[in-house]
């Protein structure tokens, strides 16, 4: 009996030192081919974080598919997509999870690939070290440089510089001492202040898990010894007390808590929060979990806060110290890292997603990209896959934030496609813009409803859309007669007639279509709010721009047009010759032809200007308007 009590003393006293230990996330990143995942799977290997299934898959997988004759293959560990074993690359970031009598560890694997530079940025976006490697034949290539970019973009703040492959060149010093002089002068100008570096041979195990006898002229810690012992602090400073509220907890009428994860600080009970964007003030009463209330909480614990007071709190909200509480915003400069296929255009709008609230925001300005092989800026009107700018950006509601070098969760965003919700961009704010602070909203006593009022009439945009010579302004300019002489006030937005004015500082670019569909849909929101009838009649070949000006509009004020002409219809009419230019290629990014045009997938009206004359389909729009 007292043997069994004494094992289970000992099976509990084990659990809760596990339970205990300081967990540490690292990826490992560099060019492709010098060695990420056999350095990990060795790890994994000699740290025995592997079950005897996996042993034995891994030395049957190693005769199939190994590149090391009839040794163990450790990168297989790590490579466990079909493509990565034939191909013996990596392409997807994989996580493994391991540990050692002194800490936790999850590591994730990242591909060196240049097209799979996104996926390297994801698994960064949550590590607190960065190992780094090189190949010790080739040096510091592009792919070092970017990573390491990325690496310090993302706030982690310690590199372990792993000189790997040193058995292939005689474990020479020199060698290895002219990389690191190469490194150290990437890290300062990266503004990496912690780096270690280490001479290694991950297939072989020198300096891996002890020092290696092979290099008697290195006295530093092992690659494992140094991941023990690395001290990383997740926030930077005492900034307080922050909560990004993920929930509202009201399982009945008695109880209304806030539940989130602490981002940063301390909280207990009878400490004065703020709620934000809101302002509003109030104490905390408690702090429930599911083992209980605590008597305090701290960073990375998942609570549930109520309140002395009835505060309205939602999702997306950040309840912070009263006394210390972060910045509320609209605009930013940021740091941004594009992910998508399809190229960022400055003006097209995006959902921002930082902590737990979603924005719609849009990119005002690229001030430059970045050559992430050399650190110098260069001008930039678009951003392609992969690239990174600094960017100013625009939000349309204030949001809480703070400085990414402060705190990652109130510092650190991703923008999200309108349309097919897919990731494009990840980014980290700098600071706000000082203006954004400085503007608000004035009221005006005369308002939209009293100005469409006296007019007799409720206020529209009538937004045709369709190909260059499709008919939209000759059926845009009919309606416009005839609402007029119905004693209706209107105005028509032409895109030739703005180009002569508001819009005559732009090209034809994807960029600048972008631009030239803002500025129109400001003008129109304005005429709307003066209580007008307008109508707007452009190409607007892009669908996201579309959306984007209907936005802007109260529902049902918005009345999307499509004109819709056959390709060949129009280059037949061609009045202007424009069709002509473009196919003999005097005319680039035309409509039609180089550029594409994006139909409406849900347009208010669909008139086919090859069935019907323009007057029957002017008709139809006074006549849907009346309805």
């Amino acid at each position: 009996m007292s043997v069994a009590t004494d094992t289970s003393a000992a099976v509990a006293t084990y659990l809760q030192q596990h339970e205990t230990k300081d967990l540490l996330r690292f990826i490992t990143c560099g060019s492709v081919d010098d060695g990420k995942s056999t350095l990990i799977g060795r790890l994994l290997y000699e740290t025995r974080a592997l079950f005897a299934d996996q042993l034995s898959a891994l030395e049957s997988d190693s005769r199939r598919h190994g590149t090391q004759g009839d040794a163990i293959d450790y990168a297989l560990l790590m490579d466990g997509l079909s493509a990565e074993r034939e191909q013996g690359i990596t392409i997807d970031v994989a996580y493994r999870f391991f540990s050692t009598e002194k800490r936790k560890f999850i590591v994730a694997d990242c591909p060196g690939h240049e097209q799979y530079t996104r996926n390297m940025a994801t698994g960064a976006s949550t590590a607190d070290v960065a190992v780094v490697l090189v190949d010790a034949r080739k040096g510091l290539l592009a792919q070092t440089r970017r990573h390491s970019y990325i690496v310090s973009l993302l706030g982690i703040r310690h590199v372990l510089l792993a000189v790997n492959k040193m058995d292939l060149v005689g474990y020479d010093f020199a060698v290895f001492d002219e990389i690191v002089d190469g490194y150290r002068e990437l890290a300062a100008q990266l503004g990496i202040d912690n780096f270690q570096a280490i001479p290694l041979s991950a297939l072989q195990g020198d300096n891996l898990l002890q020092s290696s006898p092979q290099t008697p002229w290195y006295d530093g810690p092992s690659v494992l010894e140094y991941l023990e012992t690395v001290r990383v602090e997740r926030t930077r400073g005492d900034v307080g007390f922050r909560l990004p509220v993920q929930w509202v907890n009201r399982p009945n009428q008695d109880f209304r808590g806030f539940a989130g994860t602490v981002a940063a600080g301390t909280v207990r009970p009878g400490d004065e929060i703020v709620a934000l964007p809101s302002g509003r003030r109030s104490k905390v009463a408690r702090i429930v979990t599911a083992d209980g209330d605590l008597d305090i909480a701290g960073e990375g614990q998942a609570i549930t806060l109520t309140l002395a007071d009835e505060l309205d709190i939602s999702r997306g909200d950040v309840i912070a110290d009263a006394h210390k509480p972060p910045q509320v915003s609209d605009q930013f400069a940021a740091h941004l890292l594009w992910m998508g296929e399809q190229a960022l255009l400055p003006g097209r709008p995006y959902w921002l997603k930082i902590g737990t609230r979603t924005v719609s925001a849009s990119i005002t300005e690229i001030k430059h990209k970045i050559d992430v092989n050399t650190q110098e800026p260069l001008a930039a009107k678009h951003l392609e896959l992969n690239e990174v700018a600094y960017c100013n950006i625009y939000l349309d509601q204030p949001v809480p934030f703070e400085a990414y070098a402060d705190n990652r969760t109130l510092g650190g965003f991703i923008l999200v496609d309108r349309q097919s919700d897919a990731t494009v961009a990840a980014g980290t704010l700098d600071f706000a813009l000082r203006r954004a602070g400085n503007i608000h909203w004035q009221h005006l006593d005369v308002d939209k409803t009293a100005r469409a009022r006296i007019k007799g009439q409720q206020p529209r945009c009538l937004w045709f859309t369709g190909l260059s010579g499709s008919g939209k302004s000759t059926i845009a300019n009919l309606v416009d007669k005839r609402l007029h002489a119905m004693g209706y006030h209107t105005f028509i937005l032409d895109g030739d007639n703005v180009r002569h004015g508001l819009n005559k500082d732009l090209g034809f670019t994807d960029e600048d279509r972008v631009e030239n569909i803002r500025r129109v849909a400001e003008v129109a929101k304005l005429m709307a709010d003066a209580g007008l009838i307008v109508l707007v009649s452009f190409i607007s070949p892009f669908r996201a721009e579309r959306r984007m000006a209907r936005d802007l509009f109260a529902p049902g004020e918005f009345v999307e047009v499509y004109i819709d002409t056959p390709l060949a219809v129009a280059e037949e009419r061609d009045v202007k010759g424009l069709y002509a230019k473009a196919r003999a290629g005097q005319l680039r990014n035309f409509t039609g032809i180089d550029s594409p045009y994006e139909v409406p997938e849900a347009a208010e009206l669909e008139l086919d200007t090859v069935s019907d004359p323009a007057e029957r389909l002017a008709q139809r729009v006074i006549d849907y308007l009346i309805e």
